[in-house]
């Protein structure tokens, strides 16, 4: 199976101090482990790592030191991890997205679904998207 990591799959595996990343280290693991599974990331939830990581840092952390360490990260997932350019437009949208807060998971699930991913995430308000267990 291919999965799209959306942000919070991403901060938390990035930083050790957050409450779930004992959780997504596990699940990632077991992704690496098995040679079926794939871990893409998109534009997407690349620069909301970078935005979130500066955010919750308090300046501490600068946006390049962010995007420093999300391209550690993925690098040492070797050929597990790939890159997926975003192909969907923003015309379209499911009709559980009523509001703006869920416009960017919306279309993260529908690019995810386009190119036959889950969009693997925390969120238990996203459907059809894969919970991290």
């Amino acid at each position: 199976m291919n999965y799209l990591l959306d942000v919070n799959v991403l901060v938390a595996w990035g930083w050790i101090d957050h409450t779930d990343h004992d959780r997504v280290d596990r699940w990632v693991a077991s992704v690496r482990a098995d040679a079926a599974d794939m871990l893409l990331t998109s534009a997407i939830p690349q620069m909301s790592f970078v935005r979130v990581s500066v955010q919750r840092s308090i300046g501490e952390i600068m946006p390049q030191a962010a995007g420093d360490h999300l391209h550690r990260m993925l690098a040492a997932l070797g050929v597990k991890h790939r890159f997926l350019p975003d192909d969907q437009t923003g015309f379209h949208w499911p009709e559980w997205c009523q509001s703006a807060s869920r416009t960017t998971d919306a279309h993260l699930l529908t690019l995810a679904k386009a190119h036959r991913a889950k969009l693997a995430t925390l969120d238990t308000g996203i459907p059809g998207a894969f919970l991290i267990p």
